[in-house]
């Protein structure tokens, strides 16, 4: 038998739907702009906002402001500790999968 899935397994600050959105981004870009991650993933800047400075404050993403020109340049990046966090979450999801394939398969 296998270990008991447990809810705390699954990482809160990537499981919010807009936040994984955020992670799952910036793990298939090195870096992205705040107006690009906003209209990639069709959020108002205040949501994208919130949801950034919450993966900032856990140390999953790093925030960088500039300016280009005299214009001001948002981009955010995965930390290390963010791209090893959103592999132990996808792990996490396949567990989960795996477990209720099982389940499945045993109930046929």
């Amino acid at each position: 038998m296998t270990e008991p899935l447990k809810p705390d397994a699954i990482d809160a600050v990537i499981h919010e739907r807009v936040r994984l959105a955020i992670v799952a981004a910036l793990a298939v870009s090195p870096e992205l702009t705040f107006n690009e991650l906003k209209e990639t993933l069709d959020l108002t800047d205040g949501n994208l906002s919130a949801h950034s400075r919450t993966l900032e404050e856990a140390g999953y993403i790093v925030v960088q402001k500039s300016f280009q020109g005299r214009r001001p340049l948002t981009t955010m990046r995965l930390t290390l500790k963010g791209r090893n966090a959103f592999a132990r979450y996808l792990a996490t999801l396949r567990r989960i999968m795996d477990h209720a394939d099982r389940g499945t398969a045993d109930s046929s």
